[in-house]
């Protein structure tokens, strides 16, 4: 093995007989030094050796001729986060590649993520049932064997009965992991998901068929996955023939998902949470309820939002994450669903480059999500469009300037002929919605304000130039400071940035900024250059 060969003369040594050194030598000197010791820091697999100096601790060679203090291990990624959840998942790096609704987050990128040790979530929100089901039988071909895939489940709240189709058809197909994402409140279609199939092993301990992953914001959402399935939901489920009796009772002493992401600052359903302050309040909670409840087996808490850097995932870590969750960086991945055209708007994106805007899927909540502000109007539109609604009983009631305004700018169509497709549309996915409308003429407008929301997502990953102005591409600030971070090196180039490239860069980058602040903990003088790590083609 190749030790650290750091020359550790004083720098006010002299170099030459008869005459002092140089201030140029003492520079060179104490660059080399800050060289090496970046270098070291760098070679994660090999250990670093902390000896004696005048000033403290340096680092340098093992030799008889220096005494050791002390030795830091090797620190390759795969020291990051729990080695637990790693083994429960089938996983090799604690990292997930979150599920992008609409089909972003594509089967490809899932193959990718899971064939490379990590783990991946089919992006199946808003999209039709066959779509998802042929992805899942895709997945399925694709990866036997492995448990480090999954398919998000969606919060519904005006669909119950699509969120409960599709809950059906990822247990029908044993989708090993399920992703439940933008739920308020536990529901009975995934509550099922997390009860489907437990059984005992030999040694008394629940298994689950099916891991779930709760993606929360909020401790009191956070605290209903954490629990137990209440009665009130297994009960029903019992008497529908969703569940067993058995699945039931030991649904009763498990909590209803192992696997909470905590979702801080992220691009779309979020509540701009910073992480530093949300992680730490779910960790607790954590704490108290395994506690309560006298759970033998850990629940993973996982850091999503705001990851867009190495130095971003150290944080995450450092806080007390199990596994990261990225989302908006991988959408400039090659592998993603997002057309090339909004990926060229991504990748000019800065930090405050993002705004909150009104979520499709729970447009009459006031429900709302972080997009992409440059280069797009969507937010200013989509906002507008729910502040007419808020404000009006029906179309008819809007001011003719304000609707013309409308059909001219945003809908681009006659408000009738606007509605004559939605009708159709929810006429094959949910009559009631369409039977509700022509009672209720405020939710016929909703349901077409709201085709204008979910036409926005789809001309972002079809690539609609000539509705450029509207693509809704979900994004947090994490997307500025990637573009920021991968200016000048390897992943500028839109080519480079696979998404096993972009993860194994944030965590081997994560793992070199940890093992500086070892180093510094241990009061060597690190150089700043050591917190900077410069993206990099990694296997």
């Amino acid at each position: 093995m190749n030790h650290i060969d750091l020359d550790t003369r004083p720098l006010n040594a002299d170099t030459r007989p008869g005459g002092p050194r140089s201030q140029r030598i003492k520079d060179e000197l104490a660059q080399s030094r800050q060289d090496a010791i970046v270098q070291a820091i760098a070679r994660l697999d090999e250990p670093l050796h902390l000896i004696e100096s005048d000033a403290g601790f340096t680092l340098g060679k093992k030799s008889p001729a220096q005494g050791v203090a002390g030795v830091l291990p090797p620190f390759p990624p795969e020291r990051l986060g729990d080695r637990s959840f790693c083994t429960a998942h089938g996983a090799r790096l604690p990292y997930v590649a979150g599920e992008m609704a609409g089909g972003i987050a594509t089967p490809r990128m899932v193959i990718a993520m899971a064939r490379a040790g990590m783990m991946g979530f089919f992006g199946a929100g808003g999209l039709p049932r066959e779509r998802v089901a042929a992805a899942v039988a895709e997945l399925t071909a694709a990866l036997p064997g492995h448990r480090n895939w999954g398919v998000n489940l969606l919060h519904a709240p005006s669909e119950p009965a699509a969120e409960e189709r599709t809950a059906e058809l990822l247990l029908a197909h044993r989708v090993p992991a399920v992703s439940a994402s933008a739920f308020m409140q536990l529901t009975p279609a995934v509550v099922r998901v997390a009860a489907h199939g437990l059984t005992r092993d030999v040694q008394g301990a629940v298994r689950r068929t099916t891991r779930l992953f709760a993606k929360v914001s909020r401790p009191e959402v956070a605290a209903q996955f954490m629990a137990p399935a209440p009665a009130e939901l297994l009960r029903p489920l019992v008497e529908r023939g969703l569940l067993t009796p058995g699945e039931a009772e030991l649904a009763a002493t498990v909590p209803v998902a192992e696997d909470i992401t905590v979702e801080a600052d992220s691009g779309g359903h979020t509540d701009n949470r910073p992480l530093t302050v949300l992680l730490p309040v779910m960790l607790a909670l954590r704490d108290t309820l395994t506690e309560r409840h006298g759970y033998s087996r850990p629940i993973w808490i996982g850091a999503a939002g705001g990851i867009g850097t190495p130095g971003a995932t150290a944080a995450a870590f450092a806080l007390g994450a199990s596994y990261v969750v990225t989302g908006s960086v991988n959408q400039a991945s090659v592998e993603s669903g997002l057309s090339a055209d909004a990926k060229a708007l991504l990748s000019q994106a800065g930090l405050a480059d993002v705004a909150m805007a009104p979520a499709g899927d729970m447009f009459e909540l006031g429900v709302r999500l972080q997009v992409l502000r440059r280069g797009t109007m969507f937010a200013g539109r989509a906002e507008h469009l729910y502040q007419v609604y808020s404000a009006y009983p029906s179309w008819s009631a809007v001011p003719e300037a304000d609707r013309t305004k409308i059909e001219r700018d945003v809908l681009r169509a006659p408000y009738e002929q606007v509605w004559a497709g939605a009708r159709t549309y929810w006429m094959e996915r949910e009559p009631g919605q369409v039977e509700r409308a022509e009672r209720d003429p405020r939710h016929r407008m909703a349901l077409v304000f709201r085709w204008y929301l979910g036409m926005s997502s789809r001309w972002a990953v079809q690539g609609e130039t000539a509705r450029r102005t509207d693509y809704q591409i979900w994004c947090g600030p994490a997307m500025g400071a990637f573009n920021e971070w991968a200016a000048d090196g390897f992943l500028a180039d839109p080519a480079n940035r696979s998404v096993v490239q972009i993860a194994r860069n944030l965590l081997t980058g994560a793992a070199a900024i940890t093992r500086a602040h070892q180093l510094r903990g241990c009061g060597v003088e690190v150089p700043a250059a050591a917190f900077a790590f410069p993206a990099r083609p990694l296997a």
